[in-house]
């Protein structure tokens, strides 16, 4: 039974449009995921605009970094037919970089056939950023305790 139509299509789009994030939908075509659609909130975060990226496959936003274990989740979460979250390195157009948090969602039709994905990418890079500035400090910390006592404070005697 197909699902009745509850919202109004142009409010739908006006709605994600608005968002922060970036919403993709993608096909399959062979062993590509065709980008059909972006919103203004995927414009906003990657600088390209929807004519420039059109019916291209989703990996120009790696560049050439694509040995990132979550590229392979992806690709397996795809062939499976399943959700996937993921943490991945993209490039913007102007050639920075950013971390992407990408929610992927497959979309099923009537005949329960994949037909689309729904991408949802967040920047996260403060996020990583703050992550990683705390990992050094850590690991700074654990070399610094590491370090044997080298002087004494003047109170105490050495043993």
């Amino acid at each position: 039974m197909a699902r009745e139509r509850l919202i109004d299509p142009a409010l739908l789009t006006l709605a994600v449009d608005a968002c922060n994030d970036g919403v993709t939908i993608a096909e399959r075509e062979g062993e590509d995921t065709i980008l059909i659609y972006v919103n203004e909130g995927f414009e906003r975060l990657t600088g390209y605009r929807a004519d420039e990226i059109l019916y291209q496959d989703c990996r120009f936003l790696q560049n050439d970094d694509r040995d990132q274990t979550a590229l392979a989740q992806i690709r397996d979460a795809m062939e499976r037919g399943i959700p996937c979250r993921v943490r991945l390195r993209n490039y913007r157009k102007d050639g920075s970089l950013f971390w992407n948090e990408l929610s992927i969602t497959p979309v099923f039709n009537d005949e329960d056939r994949l037909t689309y994905y729904i991408g949802i990418q967040k920047d996260i890079t403060d996020q990583v950023e703050a992550e990683q500035a705390l990992e050094t400090a850590r690991r700074e910390l654990s070399r610094l305790g590491a370090l044997p006592r080298t002087h004494n404070h003047p109170d105490e005697t050495p043993e």
